[in-house]
């Protein structure tokens, strides 16, 4: 089979090392029943989870990626999707045999080798879905990654570490080297898995809760109190005298508790 898209429009450096495609795989929890892979590229990860009982199923925005493992898999052309996942409504993408499409019906895991220019996207789309995906496992690039994960306090925390830790608990799995890629990336990568936490109401308005996390980031090196100048608030704190970087996803609700309507 002739395989000549490199993607390079998108990012995407293709996994070759079968020993870290088994434990991304691997490092799916069990139980779950649908499983939606982003990126398959030449199919690596797909390999792996089509011989796992699972519901699974493959996502890619290119079209010649598509047509080689529709060639690839061809009696499991049905499971491999030409489409973009960042525009794609994953209403019942699951429920082929179920007459309700109701969003929280539906429960799936996110698997992936994302590509580096959109991998950030993606878990912006995953926090519209975070009723339906329990658990992402991605590989990233190490420096995004270790963003994502890291706590309050350390100068690579920002808007995504503090919106998917609201809704997920984190882990830093591994780390790969640039060789385990074609073409070869010009930095590490490491491998993260998110899992949906108890979190089911922030007990404030979310596009609030978005909205005071980014504008506080937008300029992370002021006080809370001069970022956030364009919000009211109902009294004034002590927190305000911090900076966002040094604050918990939790510390974000009280501050969000305290804007007028």
């Amino acid at each position: 089979m002739k395989y000549v898209s490199p993607k390079k429009h998108l990012g995407q450096h293709f996994l070759i090392d079968n020993n870290i495609a088994e434990r991304i795989c691997d490092s799916l929890p069990e139980g779950g029943k649908n499983v939606l892979e982003i990126g398959p590229g030449k199919g690596v990860l797909t390999d792996i989870m089509l011989l796992k009982k699972v519901n699974f199923k493959a996502i890619d925005i290119d079209k010649e990626s598509v047509e080689y493992l529709h060639e690839k898999y061809h009696e499991y052309k049905d499971k491999i999707i030409l489409g973009d996942f960042l525009k794609m409504n994953l209403d019942g993408i699951f429920d082929d045999h179920v007459e309700t499409h109701d969003r929280a019906s539906i429960q799936f895991q996110l698997l992936g080798n994302f590509p580096y220019n959109i991998s950030s996207q993606i878990l912006f789309k995953v926090l519209d879905y975070k009723d339906n995906v329990d658990c992402v496992v991605g590989m990233f690039q190490k420096e995004v990654a270790q963003r994502i994960i890291s706590p309050p306090g350390s100068k690579v925390y920002g808007i995504l570490s503090v919106l998917i830790q609201a809704w997920y608990d984190c882990e830093y799995l591994f780390t790969v080297n640039e060789g385990s890629f074609f073409p070869p990336p010009k930095v590490k990568s490491g491998v993260i898995r998110l899992t949906r936490n108890n979190t089911t109401d922030l007990g404030v308005d979310e596009k609030l809760f978005k909205n005071v996390v980014k504008t506080a980031f937008n300029q992370r090196r002021k006080t809370l109190r001069n970022s956030l100048k364009s919000f009211r608030f109902k009294e004034d704190n002590e927190i305000m005298q911090k900076r966002p970087e040094q604050l918990s996803w939790q510390e974000f609700v009280e501050i969000c508790l305290r804007v007028e309507n």
